[in-house]
């Protein structure tokens, strides 16, 4: 392919003198964004002990109360238009900046953080694409209608940024391989880097407490945790619905979905609550800080049965608090997890889904505990976000 050169061996001499500084380009930095944002956070938190800097662009409108506290510069260039996330100050503020950057790193695409990135730059400062899941075919077969379209803004656009960029990277080998089956125009250079996650560093009974003082009824409640969007991509109706089932022979489980609710879904699983069972699902919405690694603390497990999921920031997340994960075999670092004995996997159906709950309601105390062990040993030997982080840069000083 026509990949973008390296730079001069005198330029990446001098790198090695200097922090390097990194430009991180994404739709938005809403935690409702789910994992891309989630990332970007994390991954700019390790920079200070690699000697790096990093900066964000983003699409969303500057003031947006998501973006006050944070400990990086963010370039809010918004308000954008619509779903595609058009603004006319992206490409005029990429050229004006891009020479403050030794490197630029693509979150997602179909949006216009990706092509109008690739506009801006045409081969003036080196990049990466992060696609995070979003060439996976199941979303071919998903919206079939939707994928024509897209097959026109890939000809077009999408391909180009992939082909051109020094490296496209995936979150693990099913991922990348997976990837080429969305179109058979593909081209691009691409390499496995696995995300990462940080572990909390504050008491575990201090992000607890945070927990229940936003989750009171569950206070001395046993529980499985599901936190993302709340979607039909992610299998929160096979979750309800395993739930039911299972919740006569395990009278002390209770199930806690927390976060955004984008489509509308949770009024129609909770209509499937029976009034006896209603006070065993609990609903705190979005979580964040304290609270959100308090209620991995304060969990047994973390569950997801979503039907496609590249990574999952939150299975990194629950494994870095001693949490084992109940996944489906579609979330995409299934084999790590198994291999690692990290928790449960099982198909994206709804047997499999109550085969995740029985099978850990039927592990004894003492399985439970080496099973949180091992979580956390693979999350220290596969998905500790420093040591990822710093797999990441070498693409940039090679």
């Amino acid at each position: 392919m026509d990949d973008i050169p390296a730079r001069p061996a005198k330029d990446r001499k001098s790198m090695t003198h200097k922090p390097i500084r990194q430009l991180h380009v994404i739709r938005s930095l809403s935690p409702e964004y789910g994992g891309p944002a989630q990332l970007v956070r994390q991954i700019i938190g390790t920079y200070p002990s690699l000697g790096m800097i990093g900066e964000v662009a983003c699409l969303d409108a500057p003031g947006s109360p998501f973006l006050a506290g944070l400990d990086f510069p963010v370039h809010a260039l918004g308000p954008a238009l619509g779903v595609y996330g058009y603004s006319s100050k992206w490409i005029p503020w990429l050229r004006a900046h891009l020479h403050d950057f030794d490197a630029v790193i693509i979150h997602g695409i179909w949006q216009y953080q990706s092509y109008g990135t690739w506009l801006a730059m045409r081969g003036k400062t080196p990049y990466v694409q992060l696609t995070h899941g979003m060439l996976d075919p199941w979303f071919k077969r998903r919206y079939p209608l939707k994928h024509v379209k897209k097959w026109i803004y890939w000809a077009l656009a999408e391909y180009w940024v992939l082909r051109n960029a020094r490296r496209v990277l995936f979150t693990s080998n099913i991922e990348q391989n997976l990837a080429p089956e969305s179109f058979w125009l593909h081209r691009w250079n691409g390499a496995v880097v696995p995300y990462g996650a940080k572990s909390p560093v504050e008491e575990p009974a201090v992000l607890r407490e945070a927990f229940y003082r936003q989750c009171p009824a569950l206070r001395g409640q046993r529980f499985v945790l599901y936190l993302g969007r709340i979607h039909p991509k992610k299998g929160c109706d096979l979750l309800m619905e395993a739930f039911l089932q299972v919740a006569g022979r395990a009278p002390w489980l209770h199930l806690l979905m927390a976060g955004p609710d984008p489509t509308g879904m949770r009024a129609k699983l909770e209509a499937r609550i029976p009034v006896g069972l209603s006070h065993r699902v609990h609903w705190p919405g979005l979580l964040t800080g304290d609270a959100k690694w308090g209620s991995f603390m304060a969990s047994e497990a973390f569950i997801l049965p979503s039907h496609q999921e590249n990574f999952g920031i939150a299975v990194a997340e629950a494994l870095g608090c001693s949490r084992p994960v109940l996944i489906s075999d579609q979330v995409n670092i299934w084999p790590e997890i198994h291999s690692d004995g990290a928790g449960l996997v099982a198909p994206d159906t709804l047997e499999g889904t109550r085969q995740l709950l029985e099978g850990w309601i039927a592990l004894s105390g003492e399985e439970r505990e080496q099973m949180n062990r091992r979580a956390k040993a693979c999350f220290d030997h596969r998905y500790n976000i420093v040591n990822n982080v710093a797999e990441l840069v070498r693409f940039f000083v090679q």
